[in-house]
């Protein structure tokens, strides 16, 4: 069962032309807007569900820099600024709330991998600290987990995915920006060599420049426009709690299992690394650039064959601009829960903490993380393309840099100084032969 989401109201006409055409309506999508609305720019934001439908509301609503890959730790600490700043810019509350994040472990290789971490993260301007054994169960107090130690990061913090999103998008909206669901994006209009124009089921958009933010869907929007883009999906699971004992007012990850305090009291809890990945087509064609990843994590991954062989964002399907396509067909991708993955999540927190043995479980539900071969997402121009950029590839961390990533997609297309340098973030890195690597800190 998909996780609530605040609701937003469609503009009710299409707009013949705009600066820039967004297609998808998650955080990284609504963020671009946003950033290119108060650059000035008219922009028209696609979404072929509702805002923040899929992956965006699903997520556990962690905003942090603690433990990120190297690569894109500028972009979390410009995106926990923007964070900040984002209630008063919006004028109302997006739930972000700067409670610091713990980890927590048994591992004296987590210890290991943590310091090394921490000592290259100074040339960043990052407060992360290594916590003692005794550090780390003063900062889990009830709990009778038997720690090693640990890792605090007090500057960051968390959202409510479910409310945070639309606001950003209401936000575009208010500079000028419109939104427009249940409005699939089919394909593209070139001229003189350039992308000129959205097809869309209810109409043609002209635009000078599109971007393209279709989370898990990405690859198969550009496999209908003949580009190569390497995606894999993960089928993640999530739950919440009813309201419950009060053991951290941040984030907190122990082992396998995440907890975030809710604003309402409860918990969202996330099962770090553990998922599903089904057979598909599209997994089958990238296979080879994500091995180095799946060697990595395969013990904490399950397989399986389901319907992403024939159907969804990773099956091999063809359509013409204008007939019906398969964003139509599925509007929202709402796999279902691992329910022993919920079981898991559940036992754990009860056995750690004594104080959560009546924890109550009231939703869970499935999402599809995209991911690239180095976890590291998509922020580009397409060069084989002009007018077309990307921005894609999350890899699970998309809601706490969404902000800073949309803003860099709005400089990149608006032609300004970047936020941060995009070379690490270029989509020619997926198609030129660059050696992608295993994925660095998660």
């Amino acid at each position: 069962m998909s996780p609530p989401v605040q609701k937003v109201v469609s503009d009710e006409r299409l707009p013949a032309s705009a600066d820039v055409v967004i297609i998808g309506g998650g955080i990284a999508g609504a963020s671009a807007a946003y950033a290119l609305a108060q650059k000035g720019h008219s922009v028209a934001l696609l979404e072929k569900g509702v805002i923040c439908g899929e992956q965006s509301s699903r997520n556990w609503g962690w905003c942090r820099q603690q433990n990120r890959d190297f690569r894109e730790l500028d972009l979390a600490r410009h995106s926990l600024e923007i964070w900040n700043r984002l209630s008063g810019e919006l004028g109302v509350d997006v739930s972000f709330r700067q409670a610091g994040l713990i980890y927590v472990t048994k591992s004296q290789s987590d210890m290991a991998q943590w310091g090394e971490w921490i000592e290259k993260a100074r040339n960043y301007n990052v407060h992360s600290r290594l916590l003692t054994a005794t550090e780390a169960k003063k900062m889990t107090p009830g709990s009778v987990g038997d720690w090693i130690g640990g890792v605090h990061s007090p500057s960051d913090g968390h959202a409510e995915p479910s409310t945070a999103g639309p606001a950003i998008a209401e936000g575009a909206r208010r500079h000028g920006a419109t939104l427009h669901q249940n409005c699939a994006a089919r394909g593209l209009e070139t001229s003189g060599g350039r992308v000129s124009a959205v097809v869309t089921e209810k109409g043609v958009i002209r635009a000078n420049a599109v971007l393209l933010a279709g989370g898990a869907w990405s690859s198969l929007f550009c496999r209908h426009e003949g580009l190569g883009l390497q995606q894999a999906c993960v089928r993640s699971t999530s739950f919440f709690t009813a309201p419950t004992a009060n053991v951290t007012e941040g984030g907190l990850s122990m082992d396998d299992v995440t907890i975030r305090r809710r604003l309402d009291g409860g918990y969202t809890v996330g099962l770090s690394g553990r998922g599903t990945v089904e057979i598909s087509p599209q997994g089958l064609r990238y296979a080879k650039p994500f091995w180095p990843m799946f060697k990595e994590r395969r013990a904490k991954l399950k397989f399986a064959i389901g319907r992403s062989f024939f159907e969804g964002p990773e099956a091999f399907m063809r359509w013409t601009n204008d007939r019906p396509s398969p964003f139509e067909r599925i509007r929202t991708l709402d796999p279902s829960a691992d329910p022993a993955l919920v079981d898991k999540g559940v036992q754990f927190l009860r056995k750690a903490y004594p104080e959560l043995a009546d924890l109550k479980v009231m939703q869970s539900w499935g999402g599809l993380i995209d991911c690239t071969p180095d976890a590291i997402p998509v922020i580009s121009a397409v060069e084989s393309m002009p007018g077309l950029y990307l921005s894609t590839g999350y890899s699970g961390h998309g809601f706490g840099i969404g902000p800073g990533a949309g803003r860099l997609a709005a400089d990149l297309i608006a032609g300004d100084t970047p936020i941060v340098d995009p070379h690490p973030f270029r989509y020619s890195r997926m198609i030129d032969g660059t050696n992608l690597g295993a994925p660095g800190m998660m």
